[in-house]
C-alpha cells in the first residue's frame, strides 16, 4: 500500500505524535508499504511532505477560497487563527495531491477534518487521535481566565472535535478514557471508535539506556521528562518538591527536569522562590534521555490532562518506579502499587508524600521498576501494535470495496 501519515502539527518536533509517526513509518516500510509524512513546517510557514522534501509556502496559497468549517463569524482570535491554519492545510494537501494513496492515516481531529473534505472518495481515511484538541483548549481558556468570555471558541472547538472524530472511516484512540470523552462529551457514536494502545520500539530504546555521558550524582534522582507547558503540571511537581525539602531531613535527592517549553522561565523562577535552586536541575532539551532515565530512581508524570505519554512508556521500559497523576489516560498505563503509583492531580501534598515514601523504600522502588519493565516490554510491543493497525487498514479498505 501507499500510505499517507498526516498531522496538523509542526513536524519534525519533540513529542509523542512525531515519534509515533516515525516509528510507524519504519515498521510499515519493513512490511513492504510505501509511507509519506505530511504536516506543517516550522512556524507554520509551510506544509510539507517531510520525507520527500516537498513543501508549499502558505504565501503561495489562496485559502480564502476554502470553506469555513462551521460557517460562523470568527470574531474570536483563537477561532480565526485555527480557521486560517485549517484552510491553508486543506489547500496545500489538495495541491500536493492525495489521489495516489491507497489509504490516509491522520493523527488529530484537525488534519482529519481538513483531509476529509478533499480526499478522493475511493481513498479510505483512518484517524488516530492522540488526545482531545477541544479539552486541551478548554483547559487553557480556564487557566487564563478566558472561559467566561469565549463561548464562541468553546462551541467552535466542540463542533470541530465532533466532526473530526466522526468523518473518518474508523477513529482509533489509545485508551478507554478518550473513548468515553468522545462519546459522552462530543457525541461521537461508540461504534465509530476502536481502542488500540500505541506501540514502541522497545528493543531500540533499551539499547540506548547504556549510552554513556559524563553525568554523575550520588543522590537519588527524581526525574521529569517532557514539555514544560501548563497541562503537564510541572508547577505542581515543584510545589511537591518544596514540601519534600521541608519535611525530609535527609538531603539525599535531586530532581532533573528534562525538556523545554513556554513555561521554562516561570518554572525556573518558581524553583528559586521555593528554595530549590540547588535541588532542581533544568536540563532543557536533551538527546540522551534514555541514559538520563537509566541514572534516575523515580519518574514523575504530574499531568493535568494527558493521553498516553511517551515519557511514561520510556520510564517503564527503563525499569523505573513511576508516579503518575489520576488524569486522562494515565491511570490506564499503571497498575497502582504494582507497576507504579497513582496520585490525585493538582495535589502537591499527596505527591510529596509518595515521593518521600519511595525515597525511603529502596526495595519497593526497585520492585515497582522491575514490574513496570516486565509488563511494559510486552504491552508496548511495536510489532503487535502495527499488526493491529494493518488489520484496521485492511478492514476499511474492504469497507470501501477495494482489493
Amino acid at each position: 500500500m501507499k500510505i499517507l501519515l498526516a498531522t496538523f502539527w509542526v513536524i519534525p518536533h519533540v513529542g509523542g505524535v512525531w515519534n509515533y509517526m516515525v516509528q510507524l513509518k519504519e515498521s510499515l516500510e519493513k512490511m513492504g508499504h510505501n509511507v509519506d509524512l505530511l504536516g506543517y513546517g516550522e512556524d507554520k510557514a509551510y506544509i510539507h511532505l517531510v520525507n520527500k522534501k516537498k513543501k508549499i509556502s502558505v504565501n503561495a496559497l489562496c485559502p480564502e477560497k476554502s470553506r469555513a468549517y462551521h460557517h460562523q463569524n470568527n470574531t474570536n482570535e483563537r477561532v480565526a487563527q485555527t480557521e486560517r491554519h485549517m484552510k491553508f492545510y486543506e489547500a496545500a494537501a489538495a495541491s500536493l495531491g492525495l489521489s495516489d494513496y491507497d489509504l490516509i492515516h491522520t493523527q488529530d481531529v484537525l488534519s482529519t477534518a481538513a483531509i476529509s473534505h478533499i480526499k478522493p472518495k475511493h481513498v479510505p481515511l483512518v484517524a488516530t487521535l492522540h488526545g482531545s484538541v477541544a479539552l486541551k483548549t478548554f483547559y487553557e481558556l480556564e487557566a487564563t481566565h478566558q472561559s467566561s468570555s469565549t463561548s464562541t471558541a468553546k462551541e467552535y472547538f466542540k463542533n470541530l472535535e465532533h466532526f473530526g472524530a466522526t468523518c473518518a472511516d474508523i477513529t482509533i484512540v489509545a485508551n478507554h478514557w478518550l473513548k468515553n470523552v468522545l462519546i459522552h462529551e462530543f457525541d461521537v457514536p461508540a461504534e465509530q471508535i476502536q481502542v488500540h494502545h500505541y506501540g514502541y520500539n522497545c528493543t531500540h530504546f533499551v539499547k540506548q539506556l547504556t549510552t554513556k555521558t559524563s553525568l554523575r550524582t550520588k543522590k537519588k534522582v527524581i526525574i521529569y521528562t517532557g514539555r514544560l507547558v501548563m497541562l503537564k503540571g510541572v508547577d505542581f511537581l515543584l510545589s511537591a518538591l518544596g514540601r519534600l525539602k521541608q519535611q525530609r531531613a535527609e538531603n539525599d535527592w535531586v530532581c532533573w527536569i528534562v525538556g523545554d517549553g513556554d513555561m521554562s522561565e516561570q518554572l525556573t523562577a518558581q524553583a528559586k522562590k521555593l528554595g530549590l535552586i540547588n535541588d532542581v536541575i533544568f536540563f532543557g532539551t536533551r538527546q540522551d534521555v534514555p541514559y538520563l532515565l537509566s541514572q534516575a530512581d523515580i519518574h514523575v508524570s504530574p499531568s493535568l490532562l494527558d493521553n498516553q505519554p511517551l515519557s511514561v512508556i520510556e520510564a517503564q521500559l527503563a525499569g523505573k518506579a513511576v508516579i503518575v497523576s489520576r488524569s486522562g489516560g494515565l491511570p490506564e498505563m499503571v497498575d497502582d502499587g504494582v507497576t507504579g503509583i497513582i496520585v490525585p492531580e493538582r495535589d502537591p501534598q499527596a505527591l510529596s508524600e509518595k515521593l518521600d515514601f519511595l525515597l525511603d523504600n529502596d526495595r519497593l522502588r526497585e520492585k515497582l521498576g522491575t514490574s513496570a519493565s516486565k509488563w511494559g516490554s510486552g504491552h508496548w510491543s511495536q510489532e503487535c501494535a502495527v499488526q493491529n493497525l494493518v488489520r484496521i487498514y485492511e478492514q476499511v479498505k474492504r469497507k470501501e470495496g477495494q482489493d
